[in-house]
Formats: C-alpha cells, sequence, structure tokens
C-alpha cells in the first residue's frame, strides 16, 4: 500500500441534450435494474446521498422551470446542450484514510455548497453522492470492500442576459434599451475562457498577438480546489492531467483479472479435451463399442450382455459429460474474452480523451 500516494481534487463537466440526459439520469438516479458493465453494488445503493432531490424526470424538472419562466430557452436548437453534469471526485483512498463513508458525505455536502455557489441553488436538478461503486484495485489492495465516493451534480447552466427593444419597437426612443432581463440557458456562455494575466495583472499574449485564454473547466478546477482547501480539507492537491489515474488503474485491474480467469478456463478446457481425447482415442475401444451386441433375428433390436451394456452406458456418460463440460468452458471463455475486450476499449477510450480534453 502505497503511503506517499498523491490524491487530487477533481471537478469536471459533462453536456447533455435533452435526449441524453436521460442516459446520465438512469446512472445517477439508479434507476437500472442492473449494472453488468459497472462496479456498482445495488446492495449499497440505499447509502447514496442526496442533497438535492429530483421528484420528477430531469427534463420535467426543466420543463417546470421554463413554464414558471424561471430559465428561458430563447434561440436554442432542439438539439442544444442544456444540462451540465458536475463531478466531483478524489481518490477513494484519500477517503480510505480520513475516515471513509462519514466522512465523504461531510466533504461532499461542502462540495455541493460550492456548486450551489458556480451554477445557483435554484438551477440545480439534482446532487447524489455514489457510495455504491466499488473500486476492484483498492478491495483487492485493503483485502475488504472499499467505495469510490463522488458527486453528480446536475444543472442548467443559466446566464442572466438583457433582451433589448428592437426597430420593431413602435416607441422609437426604446430602441437598444433594456426590454428585459432573462435567466437564459447557454452553456457556451456560462463556461468562457478567460484571459490570462501576468503578475502584474496585465493581459498576456502569444508571439502572434492573440491573446492566451485559461479553459473554463481549470478555472473551475481552481475555484473548487480553493473552496474545499479553505474549508478546511486537506491533503490533497489540484487535480492535474492525469489526475483521472485511479479509473486508469482500476481498468487495469479488471482487464488483469479477467485475463488472468480467461487464462485459467483455457487451460480446463485443454485439459478437458485432452482427456476426452485420451478417453476416446483408442481404437480398440472403438471397435469394441462397434462390435458390441447381436442384431435380433427378424428385428431390428440388438441385444447386449450385461456387462457390455453396462461397458457402453459409462461410455456415453462420460462422453456426454465431457461434451457438456466443454461446452459451458467454451462459453465462459467467449464471455470472457468479451468482458476483456469491453474493458480494454474503456481504457483506451480514457487515455485517449485525457491526452485530448482533461483539464490543464
Amino acid at each position: 500500500m502505497d503511503k506517499n500516494k498523491t490524491n487530487y481534487s477533481v471537478a469536471r463537466v459533462e453536456t447533455y441534450t435533452k435526449t441524453s440526459i436521460t442516459k446520465a439520469e438512469r446512472h445517477n438516479e439508479r434507476k437500472n435494474k442492473s449494472y453488468s458493465n459497472m462496479n456498482v453494488d445495488l446492495s449499497q445503493t440505499p447509502n447514496n446521498i442526496h442533497y438535492k432531490r429530483c421528484e420528477t424526470t430531469y427534463n420535467e424538472k426543466l420543463k417546470e422551470l421554463i413554464d414558471s419562466k424561471q430559465v428561458s430557452l430563447r434561440g436554442l436548437r432542439d438539439n442544444a446542450k442544456l444540462f451540465d453534469e458536475l463531478i466531483f471526485d478524489i481518490n477513494s483512498d484519500y477517503f480510505e484514510k480520513h475516515g471513509g463513508y462519514e466522512f465523504a458525505k461531510e466533504f461532499y455536502e461542502k462540495a455541493f455548497h460550492f456548486a450551489e455557489e458556480e451554477m445557483g441553488t435554484d438551477n440545480i436538478i439534482s446532487a447524489v453522492m455514489h457510495a455504491d461503486e466499488i473500486n476492484t484495485a483498492l478491495t483487492e489492495e485493503y483485502g475488504k470492500p472499499i467505495y469510490h465516493y463522488h458527486l453528480h451534480v446536475v444543472a442548467l447552466p443559466v446566464v442572466r442576459k438583457e433582451v433589448k427593444w428592437t426597430k420593431k419597437c413602435k416607441d422609437k426612443s426604446l430602441i437598444g434599451t433594456t426590454k428585459e432581463i432573462i435567466n437564459q440557458v447557454s452553456h457556451s456562455n456560462k463556461w468562457k475562457s478567460e484571459q490570462l494575466l501576468d503578475n502584474q495583472g496585465k493581459p498576456v499574449y502569444d508571439k502572434k498577438g492573440n491573446a492566451v485564454l485559461i479553459k473554463s473547466y481549470s478555472l473551475l478546477q481552481d475555484r473548487f480546489f480553493k473552496y474545499m482547501s479553505d474549508s478546511g480539507y486537506k491533503d490533497f492537491i489540484r487535480g492535474v492531467k492525469g489526475s483521472n489515474q485511479e479509473h486508469l488503474d482500476d481498468l487495469q485491474f479488471k482487464i488483469k483479472k479477467d485475463t488472468e480467469r480467461l487464462e485459467n478456463i483455457t487451460n480446463k478446457v485443454e485439459e478437458k479435451e485432452s482427456s476426452y481425447n485420451d478417453y476416446m482415442k483408442y481404437d480398440k475401444q472403438i471397435e469394441e463399442i462397434s462390435s458390441l451386441g447381436k442384431q435380433k433375428r427378424f428385428s431390428k433390436k440388438i441385444e447386449l450382455e450385461q456387462e457390455d451394456y453396462e461397458n457402453l452406458t459409462q461410455y456415453a456418460k462420460k462422453g456426454i459429460v465431457a461434451d457438456k463440460e466443454i461446452y459451458e468452458l467454451n462459453n465462459r471463455i467467449d464471455n470472457l474474452r468479451s468482458a476483456v475486450d469491453k474493458w480494454k476499449s474503456l481504457y483506451d477510450d480514457i487515455v485517449e480523451k485525457r491526452k485530448i480534453t482533461f483539464m490543464l
């Protein structure tokens, strides 16, 4: 166990349309009946904590906010990104060493308050801490179940927008003045990059004279780390490129274990096939089986001596059992190969995303 392992705070954002949010909702609110490709332990789901619960569906809640004119989708396309999901996370080992589940509840309650400041309390649709996803790598390391505590906050990216009178207004004196202020849902305006400033507070430009920008998600990382540190939480540092390493470690562990199981079952199949072939390969036995019994006169029935009948029955039973065992083992091999391929594909996807999109 690495006692000197560095813990990283991570704050990242996923975006969703009206259509795509349903998948995130099923995951966050545990609306699926099973999670065959995930480490969700449904027996632990009651331990999940809602800091804000959505009593309807996410889309129904959005409609409610629109109908009450709390938010506006004015000018947005049907496939616009309307929902932001903020995911807050720290290495599972951090929580295990600071009090486990109870500590995680307090930590993420504070993180929820940070999300309220970032997104606006009324704009948050759901906030839930997951405590039912097992970390297989740390579970193996500690020799007991270790869960991956993290927080999902689904919110609307709302900005204040001034709507001005246009030339169509009959009172020309009003043209260009503020007609109304609305709460506009706009992901692009909510997450604008900011210009980098030097130590003297002056804007920084590159060699071509272009403004050097800091990505909005990077700024979110900064603010989250400062907020939690100022709230008294220590022993971790701001997330850096590659701070999703825990997920990669967990996937590597799954690949390793499934590969080991695959090799083990493959060996069993080879053993069964070998023993089956050893048993059935003897020509003498085959000849003996073929020559067993005598056909009755004027009948298609075969007469067998008691000993021959018992031998033939024994051969048949062993053959059927061997066939069945090989068939079942081959099925298990196919399933495990499929699992290994899926984990490897997911691992490769995360590595690729980390290269391209992870916050600096």
